[in-house]
């Protein structure tokens, strides 16, 4: 029998705070509040939000030579930075096709931590340790960890509040302590960061966090307002706007490519298809006419023919637009500023194509 879905660490806390549920990847987090998912994506672009994004996955990659192995297993190229530093990445079949994205912390040489989409984290594990060598071990960690994320503009502010140490450079961290890791990373597009803690300390230095960051506002946030400001920036969501069938010259994710690098998996698969051109396109869509894409809903040509050009992977309401937005695959004819329809349940509602971000937002930003 199921023992049914995993559970945060902070699950009690959700609870007593009257979350409402869903089930994402196996585990049952919080979808939203009562404050609701439009209050919620507000106080992240205009203050500061915090999420339990525990579900995510964490493999430790340690040993002599660990930097060089996951170098080889995984696109982008762990050469371009050093210890201190963390690099988006994706981890392919060797067809090219995406098995997840993730983000790597390097540690040193010989000591990485990757954080995995909750999904894929077992995947990812496996694939990793088809080739390791002698020496080196990789270990899933997934329920040793919790992962908080605070994100806004004045996460800087609550992090200082609350006592802790924060990086300052986009895409860095630091270690505040066993197993207990500070990086300025997350999905929202806005300054932030992301808290690895030991489960056992998890709600500890969430009511920690939710103390200092009362007088700035700081808003519990569920995974409706992660997806919306997901959507905003244009950020991707495996399973939906990527995939095991679909490659990162596709999602436009060339830039976590070291083209250089002489072995990654899918390499040879991907130059190829880089060099012919690939068979669609991810791009954004901001529909004019009323109406919000769905994941699945037909793309077509604004003519009178009506030619289908591709499909919706991800769409909402942009709370900050207040109207529909969405990413979808595409032929590679469609540029950004052409005219298409969206076919909204047999109504063909109009939209334009956009290169994404759809909102004026960067977490490059420095804290104010």
């Amino acid at each position: 029998m199921s023992s049914g879905p995993r559970r945060s660490p902070l699950h009690s806390w959700h609870v007593a705070h009257k979350a409402a549920f869903a089930e994402f990847a196996g585990w049952e987090m919080p979808r939203e509040y009562p404050t609701g998912v439009l209050a919620e994506h507000q106080a992240v672009r205009t203050a500061v939000g915090i999420f339990d994004v525990s579900h995510l996955g964490k493999i430790i990659v340690r040993g002599p030579g660990a930097r060089e192995f996951a170098n080889r297993c995984l696109t982008n190229d762990l050469d371009r930075i050093g210890p201190g530093r963390a690099q988006y990445t994706l981890c392919c079949r060797d067809d090219g096709g995406i098995v997840d994205d993730l983000i790597v912390y390097l540690r040193s040489d010989d000591d990485l931590l990757l954080i995995p989409n909750a999904a894929n984290a077992a995947t990812v594990a496996e694939i990793l340790g088809r080739d390791v060598p002698d020496g080196v071990q990789i270990a899933d960690r997934h329920a040793d960890f919790a992962v908080l994320a605070v994100q806004g503009p004045a996460s800087a502010a609550v992090l200082d509040a609350a006592g802790l140490p924060r990086p300052h450079q986009y895409m860095s961290f630091l270690e505040a302590g066993d197993g207990f890791t500070v990086c300025r990373t997350g999905y929202t597009g806005e300054l932030g960061y992301e808290l690895v803690v030991p489960s056992e300390q998890a709600e500890k230095i969430w009511q920690r966090l939710i103390e200092a960051g009362e007088r700035f506002g700081i808003t519990p946030c569920g995974l409706g307002a992660r997806d919306t400001l997901r959507t905003e920036m244009g950020y991707p969501l495996h399973g939906q706007d990527i995939s095991p069938e679909v490659t990162p010259n596709q999602a436009r994710l060339g830039w976590a490519v070291g083209w250089r690098k002489p072995a990654f998996r899918g390499r040879d698969a991907l130059l190829a298809e880089r060099e012919r051109g690939p068979s669609r396109l991810l791009r954004g869509l901001r529909v004019t006419g009323g109406g919000i894409p769905r994941p699945g809903m037909a793309v077509v040509r604004a003519d009178d023919a009506g030619e289908v050009i591709g499909r919706v992977t991800s769409g909402t309401f942009s709370p900050t637009l207040r109207m529909g937005i969405g990413l979808a695959l595409l032929d590679p004819s469609v540029a950004a500023g052409d005219s298409v329809a969206v076919d909204i349940r047999g109504r063909r509602v109009p939209a334009v194509v956009v290169d994404p971000p759809f909102v004026d937002a960067d977490p490059r930003r420095d804290p104010a």
